[in-house]
């Protein structure tokens, strides 16, 4: 792996040691973690496949810019950053985007092309609001902690556990996903919410590939269904597992169907 500076901007980078396809991805990680969580098992894994893979840390997280302006930064913002990161790539690239990342994706393609996007339990077209209404219905603990995790706050590691996983998780391995976690621009969670919600008329009709989760407590796979049904598509829901699909256990069940779609865009 290397790290990179893209400007101000941290993208994590692995490039495949034979010949390189022609079309890189670009990893766009959700609310509370940065590019960290692609480092883990998809960066590497992808480009031992041949894919030219980077992840990059949106602004305010990670190693990228300005963390103390964290809660400035909107969705826009966000959009900004992977434009950025794009103009800097050999070539433009597969999309793809986990949770909040997924919402930065679909805003992103109002008013850019891209060759093909994959949506990981991404927030709906419709915003965080069934979700957050569900939450504090069914897991209204899990609601206050992660709010809490948004002021900065500790907030008992179990909570990490529940949002992120279903499959058992390594003790070690949660501790130090629990260190590298951090809040979330408010800003950000309003314009998920609210406020900067895509209109899917405007999406580009790219090729996109919709994955969920059967265990996902903050974005249920009946919303995935719905994002998927908006852009015309049909979800793929993999059971057995929770939101942080490219942490799972079974992570590596989601990179091959990945792979496998992408291989089938080349055709």
């Amino acid at each position: 792996m290397n790290t990179s500076r893209f400007g101000e901007l941290e993208v994590l980078c692995h490039s495949p040691s034979g010949t390189a396809r022609p079309t890189p991805l670009l990893f766009v990680h959700g609310a509370y973690v940065s590019a960290w969580c692609w480092e883990e098992h998809f960066l590497p894994w992808f480009a031992a496949r041949g894919w030219a893979s980077y992840a990059v840390s949106l602004s305010g997280h990670g190693h990228s810019r300005q963390r103390e302006h964290l809660d400035t930064y909107s969705i826009d913002d966000y959009v900004r950053d992977v434009a950025e990161v794009v103009a800097k790539l050999p070539a433009p690239p597969v999309l793809i985007g986990h949770s909040m990342g997924g919402m930065v994706v679909q805003k992103y393609l109002e008013q850019h092309d891209a060759p093909a996007a994959v949506l990981m339990s991404s927030v709906p077209p419709q915003g965080l609001m069934s979700s957050a209404v569900g939450l504090m219905l069914q897991r209204p603990t899990l609601m206050s902690d992660l709010n809490r995790i948004m002021a900065g706050n500790d907030v008992d590691i179990s909570s990490l556990r529940e949002a992120l996983f279903h499959q058992p998780v390594d003790s070690a391995d949660l501790q130090r996903y629990y260190s590298l976690s951090q809040p979330e621009s408010h800003r950000a969670i309003w314009d998920m919410t609210l406020f900067n919600l895509p209109n899917p008329g405007r999406v580009r009709q790219v090729p996109m590939l919709v994955l969920g989760a059967e265990h996902d407590t903050l974005i249920p796979a009946e919303q995935v269904r719905t994002t998927a049904a908006t852009y015309g598509r049909r979800a793929e829901i993999f059971p057995g597992m929770g939101h942080g699909l490219m942490l799972e256990r079974d992570w590596k069940q989601v990179a091959e169907r990945i792979a496998a779609w992408l291989e089938g865009q080349q055709h």
